[in-house]
């Protein structure tokens, strides 16, 4: 499986997946890749990186076919509209492949779907957008449609213009459209920082230290992160730096006992265990047994032994965890509109509905896992989307409801890290503004 038709037959199944069943792309995508091992490490970056990019620019995509037709995409046959997407990026977005190429390829899909009745359909509307391809991508870049010119639902660009104020919003949705490396942050109770790097090179990883928080590093030039050997020793954990920030902020002292009431898949738990150097206890909870097998899987690769796993649902009080705790992670579900350039179907399928069923979700779990919390302890409230629903309203619901005060966050959140509301307890990283994904994060004490 190395050819192109092969690969795009594969993406074209991907896709069909996720935009016509609702399946979850990195569910999909990685389970995918993972079917199939023997792919070249081309393969697998040309599927990745067209299935994503597909998605990422989907709303813009969508306009332009829509421009270069008179049957609109809604009303095109699931198999069409697909072929039709995901050849428009490779035109658009991809210049490394030819667009002839890109046609062809789209045109053979549709024969090898048994469309062959809709061959010249397909490759006159592909053939047109390769030739105004200039002058397309000229209208998309300066459209006044902040909606077409970021790929963003109309609602939700409207939605982040009232919130955050028209500049930050569009410096936010731009910063989405940017690729970013992955990065991942070194378990320095294991091996040092230099050991890591040195291990990663040896493999031709690019690595770059980030210039916010020691020990978090950006990462290109691999294929799979599980082959890596600082990966397979446990002493690298992916994670982005909003959420290790969020470790940072974490206000420990040796032997402390710490829950994570929402722990899958157990980053933030590991970051704690590795601050507290061997003492302590860190308990990661999650709702089912599939997630208590993600943390356990991730506990096994790194052999930290101050790390617990407990199966238990954080809306339902446990009385043996009452008043127990130095501190109480609520990493929360959440609309996840932070991580838009990692998961951007995300986008596709949020609704204002569902931001107001995730506060109140977010709200009910607060209600009872402050109890867990000690007098004079803490608890750490965190999510990686950007809605006033979700994070300041419910930061002032919190404070209005429970004995509890914010913490001064100045200091504790990395290298030049600056916002207005550090002193008030919380801040809200954006890309575009921060190096990292957006993420909320909010820092109480409890009252004595």
């Amino acid at each position: 499986m190395t050819d192109r038709t092969t690969n795009r037959e594969l993406i074209l199944d991907i896709l069909l997946e996720i935009l016509e069943k609702g399946s979850y792309s990195h569910v999909i995508l990685r389970q995918a890749l993972g079917k199939y091992q023997y792919l070249s490490r081309q393969d697998r970056a040309l599927i990745t990186r067209v299935t994503e990019g597909t998605l990422e620019h989907l709303i813009q995509i969508d306009w332009v076919v829509n421009r270069c037709s008179s049957f609109r995409t809604e009303k095109m046959k699931p198999v069409i509209r697909t072929i039709l997407r995901m050849s428009a990026y490779q035109i658009l977005y991809m210049d490394r492949i030819p667009d002839s190429a890109a046609c062809n390829e789209g045109v053979k899909l549709a024969l090898s779907r048994r469309f062959a009745g809709l061959k010249g359909f397909v490759n006159g509307i592909l053939r047109r957008i390769s030739r105004e391809k200039a002058a397309i991508l000229e209208e998309l870049g300066h459209s006044p449609d902040p909606s077409i010119r970021y790929a963003v639902p109309e609602w939700l660009c409207a939605r982040w213009s009232r919130e955050l104020g028209k500049e930050r919003a569009a410096r936010t949705m731009a910063a989405f459209l940017c690729q970013r490396p992955l990065t991942v942050r070194c378990h320095h109770s294991l091996a040092s920082q230099e050991e890591i790097q040195a291990s990663l090179e040896r493999q031709q990883v690019r690595c770059t230290p980030s210039a916010i928080l020691p020990g978090v590093l950006s990462i290109e030039n691999y294929d799979r992160v599980e082959e890596l050997e600082a990966f397979r020793k446990g002493w690298i954990q992916v994670q982005d730096l909003s959420s290790c920030l969020a470790g940072i902020a974490a206000p420990l002292k040796p032997g402390d006992y710490v829950m994570d009431v929402c722990a899958a898949p157990g980053g933030k738990s590991l970051h704690i265990a590795d601050r507290l150097d061997g003492t302590g206890c860190v308990e990661a909870r999650d709702v089912s047994e599939a997630k208590a097998a993600l943390i356990e899987e991730n506990i096994a690769r790194t052999g930290f032994a101050n790390v617990q796993v407990k199966v238990q649902d954080a809306r339902i009080f446990d009385p043996k965890g009452r008043e127990q705790a130095d501190l109480v992670l609520a990493d929360l579900p959440c609309s996840g509109l932070g991580i838009l350039g990692k998961k951007p179907d995300i986008k596709l399928h949020i609704t204002p509905e569902r931001i107001d069923d995730l506060a109140r979700l977010q709200q009910e779990i607060l209600a009872v896992v402050w109890q867990y919390v000690k007098p004079g302890g803490y608890l750490l409230y965190s999510t990686c989307t950007i809605s006033h629903k979700e994070n300041q309203e419910n930061v002032a619901w919190f404070l209005e409801h429970y004995p509890f005060q914010p913490v001064d966050l100045k200091g504790r959140v990395g290298e030049g890290i600056a916002s207005p509301t550090l002193g008030e307890g919380w801040i809200q990283f954006l890309p575009g503004e921060h190096p990292c994904d957006g993420f909320f994060l909010a820092l109480f004490q409890r009252q004595g």
